[in-house]
């Protein structure tokens, strides 16, 4: 036995279809395509998604957003609330304790006139401060 003498099983292949090789091939005049439209015509291609003109599926359902995956810190102003200045160590826990803020916040950013001078003060990489002063 060698690879120059292997061969499928009988039964196992089928001859590929002869189309448009005349009458006597059984697949002759149409060549398998039916009478006349669009289909029956050279060239044709169906655009994917596409219905026959009913609105396609991904037309008639709603739009569906992105979630950025970046965290958006939660801002709060230290000249509206004066009790985070007067924290001797700023951690989003010490922020919890002094103003309402929701469990799932995980960063705070300090703005105001005030926020720079808190920086000596901030012990958590969590809690940023706004460089600008106004």
């Amino acid at each position: 036995m060698a690879l120059n003498n292997l061969s499928p099983a009988v039964g196992s292949t089928k001859g590929r279809k002869r189309v448009g090789r005349g009458q006597g091939s059984g697949m002759g005049k149409t060549s398998t395509r039916g009478h006349k439209g669009q289909k029956s015509r050279t060239g044709y291609k169906v655009k994917r998604g596409f219905e026959g003109g009913q609105q396609p599926l991904q037309k008639r359902l709603p739009k569906v957003g992105f979630t950025s995956r970046v965290v958006k810190p939660y801002t709060i102003s230290i000249d509206r609330v004066t009790k985070i200045a007067e924290l001797e160590e700023i951690t989003i826990e010490s922020i919890k304790s002094v103003h309402k803020i929701q469990s799932s916040v995980k960063k705070v950013k300090l703005i105001g006139a005030g926020a720079k001078e808190l920086a000596s003060k901030i012990k958590d990489e969590n809690v940023l401060y706004s460089g600008m002063n106004k």
